[in-house]
């Protein structure tokens, strides 16, 4: 109980749970809108509107979990801010290239004459491409230990398709709930073919992970913590058969039912997420640095807490608000 009393402790561990509590959020929330965006060459042409707007009002809202948890890790760990993000500056760079090229084009296609419109409809989707496989090539050279090897490369292409198809599936799990009719219908069908990459994905990060490091290895399978953590894949597993069996009974379930792919994909993004964290922590350059090491002085943690106690809690209500306001089914796009 001493270390929760020592700042250079506590104050460490408090700005890591955020990083990572705003990254899981921000991973959740824009990996539907960006999987929507994804899932825009697959629909009819009189869909697409109906595919924007089922993200219109959240999708600025959700960019802004991103902005918080870069800004964390640059104030509260700038050693590992340096090495993170030198390390992967190219797919950070192809990442805020798609998402400036999804902000534009997502304003533009509603001014731009009929026309122009599949253009800028095509550059929705590239911009979703571009930033989803550059967070899943980041993801897995983070994996890696961020090393630039051949095989870790060939790793971080390979999560880049998986979490792809995992963000369209959300996405598509998303619609279900926000749309109904034939539009509804196809988004079953799409859910039900990116559901195995999401689980791919999980799966192939879970068997690499322990891998990676003897401590990751001994963390994961050495007793009693091995039974302590069995109820993390047994979860998943049971949430993967409870998705499929609820994809099969679509769309005949209706009211608040139709929320339950989305709910469950959630918490399975949220088992995933806990299991990275227990294999890396205490560590937030892999193997190499330990938040404790990479933090600032406990003193200009402190004063950063303090406005951090004033902007989370804004940043997460008036997410909630916007989702509470446009609640229910997206209607037709109109700009008047």
């Amino acid at each position: 109980m001493e270390m929760f009393g020592d700042p250079a402790v506590w104050l460490p561990w408090t700005f890591a749970f955020l990083m990572g509590l705003s990254i899981l959020i921000y991973v959740i929330l824009d990996g539907f809108d960006l999987g929507v965006g994804l899932l825009m060459p697959l629909a009819e042409p009189v869909e697409k509107d109906r595919l924007v707007a089922s993200i219109g009002p959240f999708w600025d809202a959700n960019e802004t979990w991103l902005v918080l948890a870069i800004g964390l890790l640059l104030v509260a760990f700038p050693t590992a801010h340096g090495v993170i993000l030198t390390s992967l500056y190219f797919p950070v760079f192809v990442m805020l290239i798609g998402l400036i090229l999804r902000g534009v084009s997502f304003e533009f296609r509603a001014k731009a004459p009929i026309a122009q419109k599949p253009r800028w409809n095509a550059a929705f989707f590239a911009g979703s491409l571009m930033a989803s496989m550059s967070q899943g090539f980041m993801l897995g050279m983070y994996v890696m230990g961020l090393n630039w090897t051949w095989s870790h490369i060939g790793f971080a292409l390979l999560t880049a398709v998986f979490l792809t198809v995992g963000y369209s599936f959300i996405g598509a799990a998303w619609l279900i709930a926000k749309t109904d009719g034939a539009l509804q219908r196809r988004a079953v069908g799409w859910a039900k073919g990116g559901i195995w990459g999401l689980v791919l994905g999980i799966v192939a990060i879970s068997l690499a992970t322990p891998f990676v490091s003897p401590r990751i290895f001994e963390k994961w399978f050495s007793l009693p913590e091995f039974l302590y953590l069995s109820p993390l894949p047994v979860l998943s597993v049971v949430l993967v058969i409870y998705l499929w069996w609820q994809l099969r009974n679509l769309p005949k379930t209706t009211g608040k039912r139709v929320w339950a792919p989305f709910a469950a994909a959630m918490a399975l993004f949220v088992l995933a997420f806990c299991g990275m964290a227990y294999s890396f922590y205490p560590y937030v350059v892999p193997e190499q640095i330990t938040i404790y090491e990479a933090a600032s002085a406990p003193e200009s943690l402190f004063i950063i807490l303090i406005g951090t106690v004033f902007v989370f809690p804004a940043i997460l209500g008036y997410t909630v608000l916007s989702y509470y306001i446009f609640r229910g089914k997206a209607t037709e796009l109109r700009y008047d």
